[in-house]
């Protein structure tokens, strides 16, 4: 007689943790909470830390204070972009093995700009994803879905003179996360943005419009104003689309202003 192998939802989260209903109200109970105090004239920052619905949101930032360090260490001891120059082939994700990657192409593209609209040009744009069953090619993820064997799931891009940039690649798939019971995260495609130094690199999501799981997500909701989470949010675009072959999306990144796209700023440390 066989012992019967545990359903693998089932190992996903701890008997003790909330519902994802308890974990709603918490992330509501907290957006009125801010509002409240941001009312009552209080400075808050863009990012709420220790937000208690994420629960591992203590493991995922700095707990203490930030130092001042000298840029030119920072440059000799960080590592290195590669050992060449980035190639055009790099922002294709789908043609980086000999067969096709499963899932819906998509057309990421974009510009990258300052405050005052601005391009900024010759940046390096990199970016890493999930495959469309929601698996990161990681030994810390044993999500059970399918690994994809023709699908790495990160490349790298620098912007033209007009700051734009372009990706080919599979829309990545939700997946689950230990943070409570049954959670789930938003389908969603990683952004790091160098400028002209490590000390400027910005961090960054990018969602796709429609996505029923953005009110139960607490990673997104740590956000607290709703105009910078909806920045996040990549529009469709239709003159994008590659007729036959791939949906298109656009999404601009402001790294400053009023209306810059969401990343860790000093002001959140």
């Amino acid at each position: 007689m066989h012992d019967t192998a545990a359903a693998p939802e089932s190992l996903l989260a701890a008997p003790d943790q909330l519902t994802q209903g308890e974990i709603t109200a918490e992330i509501q109970a907290a957006h009125a909470e801010y509002a409240r105090r941001e009312a009552e004239g209080e400075i808050l920052p863009r990012t709420m830390h220790d937000f208690a619905p994420y629960r591992s949101s203590i493991l995922r930032h700095p707990t203490k204070n930030p130092k001042l360090v000298d840029p030119e260490k920072i440059e000799l001891l960080s590592p290195a972009f590669g050992q060449r120059d980035v190639a055009a082939i790099e922002s294709d994700l789908t043609l980086q093995h000999v067969g096709e990657p499963l899932g819906e192409r998509i057309t990421v593209r974009g510009r990258l700009l300052d405050s005052r609209g601005r391009p900024l040009a010759n940046q390096l744009i990199e970016v890493w994803q999930a495959n469309s069953a929601g698996r990161y090619i990681h030994q810390r993820d044993q999500h059970p879905a399918p690994l994809d064997p023709n699908f790495t799931g990160a490349g790298r891009a620098i912007t033209n003179e007009a700051g734009e940039y372009l990706f080919t690649t599979i829309k990545p798939g939700p997946y689950p996360w230990k943070n409570h019971v049954n959670a789930w995260r938003p389908a969603h495609i990683h952004f790091s943005v160098f400028g002209r130094a490590f000390t400027q690199r910005i961090v960054t999501q990018m969602y796709f419009p429609g996505d029923p799981l953005f009110a139960l997500d607490p990673i997104y909701n740590s956000i607290r104003r709703a105009s910078d989470r909806e920045r996040m949010i990549a529009a469709y675009d239709h003159d994008a689309t590659v007729p036959e072959f791939s949906m298109g999306y656009r999404w601009d990144i402001v790294v400053d202003g009023p209306d810059a796209t969401w990343s860790e700023q000093e002001e959140d440390q």
